[in-house]
């Protein structure tokens, strides 16, 4: 049985899609959540409103800003003086246009590379000093993408790029750290049904059924498929998995 009761979870990008259903899962579990969110206030309110203010603990941070991870860092141990959990979920999917402007196409990259892998690195880093400064363990999953493994869009080089790390980060970690009880995962969905997505569909409206033609499965997964996932992993329950990246995307992706 999965089993919060009593730990601090901070859940990046908590206040949509994956991240949202994060929060849920964890709180229903028992346990304490710091929502961070970007920009939309009204969306993290609503998640806290669902799981219970007093359960929940909301954070606004724009993990585009260098080093902008440690003030979220510390704004979300303050709460409780203690974090157990980290799920690094928060990401951003930007096109670059390889043909257009050498600056333009540097802006996409650095924001990219900041947001999906640097503000997780400056979290992971925080997160490994203060469990091993107070000689505790701790769990981290980071979100990955099936695009660290099979690339993306020949318009997504820096998001595919950027996921790649975030796999790697993790066994880094884990070879480095499981000894001291901080245990590290990832997870990397396929096409899941967020906002994110949508928003993509609405942009091409061809896009969705081609999305869903390659997916053996018949359909996208729900957020709560990753969610259900990403406590597995938290919970404790599998702690010598530590390293490996569960993949949760219909079967379009077989490694």
């Amino acid at each position: 049985m999965i089993d919060f009761t009593g730990k601090v979870a901070l859940v990046t990008g908590g206040s949509r899609g994956i991240g949202a259903a994060t929060v849920k899962a964890i709180a229903a579990a028992g346990g304490s959540v710091v929502i961070h969110y970007g920009s939309n206030k009204e969306a993290a309110m609503r998640v806290a409103n669902e799981v219970g203010d007093e359960n929940c603990h909301t954070v606004k941070c724009d993990l585009s800003v260098l080093a902008a991870a440690n003030a979220l860092w510390d704004d979300a141990l303050a709460w409780k003086s203690r974090i157990d959990v980290v799920v690094n979920n928060a990401g951003i999917y930007c096109a670059e246009n390889r043909a257009g402007p050498e600056a333009d196409w540097h802006k996409v990259w650095q924001r990219t590379l900041q947001v999906n892998l640097m503000a997780t690195a400056d979290l992971c880093r925080a997160a490994i000093n203060h469990w091993r400064n107070r000689k505790s363990g701790g769990a981290i999953v980071n979100v990955a993408s099936r695009a660290a493994f099979r690339g993306d869009s020949p318009d997504h080089w820096s998001y595919a790029a950027s996921k790649g790390g975030i796999i790697s980060l993790t066994k880094t970690l884990a070879r480095a750290y499981s000894s001291a009880g901080i245990y590290t995962y990832a997870v990397a969905p396929g096409f899941v049904l967020t906002d994110m997505v949508l928003e993509e569909f609405e942009r091409d409206p061809g896009a969705r059924a081609r999305v869903v033609s390659e997916i053996p499965y018949g359909d996208m997964a729900p957020a709560s498929d990753v969610a259900n996932a990403i406590c597995f992993l938290a919970s404790g329950l599998a702690t010598h998995a530590t390293g490996q990246t569960i993949d949760i995307n219909g079967a379009s992706y077989v490694r």
